[in-house]
């Protein structure tokens, strides 16, 4: 459509003076050499008009899509025993059609409405109010995750049987709910039972309806999953001291600083020192402002490293001792107001809080072989973790010696190293000294706060 100056409505500018109108009048009106450009202009921005080709093209892809959802949705509700009879029924209606046989025919009538009888019980309104509580959504192997699942008919018309399904992990369970009449709720308390560490996903609850024979199912998502942890088990341990010093005093390096707890040696006044740090004494026999001087200290930077590299295991057991034991020593770490880092071949764990660090090691797996071992993992160590002041490094029963001795001398200097190899062929602790590291042995977690003490005393 063409526009004109009469369908367009002034502007505010328009309507202040003649002058100002005309001048916007004449800006519309179609000037002599601008008419080619206008037409074309107009007919770049007009929509086009669509062909017939491109009409039934549209239409086709949508009855597909359409066409693709109902069927998606009917193998949904279709059981594989009432595929069964469906393609059952389909042969005795051929054969009683085309050779005219009397019991194909009561046969196939007989299955027929068996079908129409069972797609019957898939009607009905299943809209519960569902809730499910976890009493705890964190435990340990081998406890019960105890919680409860309450349905309630809100609706003002009472709901059939049904049946709910409760995933749990792999596994799945089936609870009977009886007919409900407005206002009615049903309860059931259920145990999930843990027998491996992990992460288990719990729900959604969905609603099931079907027939008794199981040729159709129709279900329904009613609420959404719930993450359950299960966490490694861990053992309470002594204080992790290891020899080092409080906080509150420091471990000194070689770097000296303005300010510190750790005294090196007096120097002369700098532009900038702070003036608390004047000895005063020394300024008067020398005759100049002499000031303090400091070394850096570091904080007890306590850093757990667990090798995953699969080769370095002898079976799933070691591996899962070494998780313990991992978990044992960081949680004490933090206990005793440490700066933890925890770190496998993949990467750092996110260790803030000992809950936070249980539910990454609930997530742990072994590692790629190609990401290196116990070596690779004190390399990474020493990389990204400078300023460290314990290392514990944690591994399994297939680790040579050579490669801890290896591993040992990657970490910084000055770090004290010790080194926990996880070996369930032991039956007591055994402690050794591997160069400047000691290296204790434990063949399960019980036998490691006895081993710490060995190492403490």
């Amino acid at each position: 459509m063409a526009v004109t100056s009469e369908t367009v409505t002034p502007s505010r500018r328009a309507r202040r003076g003649d002058g100002a109108s005309d001048a916007a009048s004449d800006a519309l009106l179609p000037q002599p050499g601008d008419a080619s450009e206008a037409a074309d202009d107009m007919t770049l921005a007009a929509p086009r008009a669509a062909t017939r080709a491109e009409v039934w093209r549209e239409r086709f892809e949508t009855a597909r899509h359409v066409t693709a959802r109902v069927l998606r949705t009917i193998a949904e509700v279709i059981r594989p025993l009432g595929w069964v009879l469906i393609a059952g029924a389909v042969v005795l209606w051929w054969l009683a059609l085309a050779f005219g046989w009397q019991e194909m025919l009561i046969a196939a009538v007989v299955v027929t409405v068996v079908l129409l009888v069972s797609i019957a019980f898939l009607f009905g309104r299943t809209t519960y109010e569902i809730h499910l509580d976890l009493t705890r959504t964190r435990v340990v192997v081998g406890e019960r995750a105890v919680g409860g699942l309450t349905l309630a008919n809100r609706t003002a018309r009472t709901i059939l049987p049904a049946e709910v399904v409760l995933p749990v992990g792999h596994g799945r369970g089936v609870f009977q709910v009886p007919r409900l009449h407005p206002g009615a709720e049903h309860e059931e308390v259920f145990a999930i039972p843990t027998t491996a560490r992990g992460v288990l996903e719990v729900g959604p609850v969905s609603v099931r309806r079907g027939d008794p024979i199981g040729l159709f199912e129709r279900t329904h998502d009613r609420r959404q999953a719930v993450d359950l942890f299960v966490h490694p088990r861990t053992t309470a341990l002594d204080g992790l001291s290891l020899g080092h010093l409080r906080d509150l005093e420091g471990l000194p390096v070689q770097h000296l600083a303005r300010d510190d707890v750790s005294f090196h040696a007096l120097r002369e006044y700098q532009p900038g020192d702070d003036l608390r740090h004047v000895h005063w004494k020394s300024t008067a026999r020398a005759g100049e402002v002499m000031v303090r001087q400091y070394e850096e200290t570091r904080r007890s930077h306590f850093v757990v490293g667990l090798s995953t590299h699969p080769d370095e295991y002898r079976d799933p057991e070691e591996f899962e001792l070494a998780i313990s034991t991992a978990g044992s020593v960081g949680m004490r770490a933090l206990r005793d107001s440490r700066v933890l880092e925890a770190r496998t071949q993949d990467g750092p764990l996110r260790s803030p809080t000992p809950r936070r660090l249980l539910d990454e090691l609930s997530l742990l797996g072994h590692s790629r072989p190609r990401q290196g071992g116990i070596v690779a993992l004190a390399g990474a160590i020493a990389a990204h973790a400078p300023q460290a002041a314990v290392v514990v490094l944690v591994t399994g029963s297939k680790t040579d010696a050579s490669d801890l001795r290896l591993a040992c001398s990657r970490l910084p200097y000055g770090v004290r190293a010790l080194a926990v190899v996880a070996d369930s062929r032991v039956d007591s602790p055994e402690l050794k000294r591997i160069a400047e590291a000691d290296v204790i042995t434990v063949g399960t977690l019980d036998q490691l706060p006895t081993a710490v003490r060995k190492v403490l005393s």
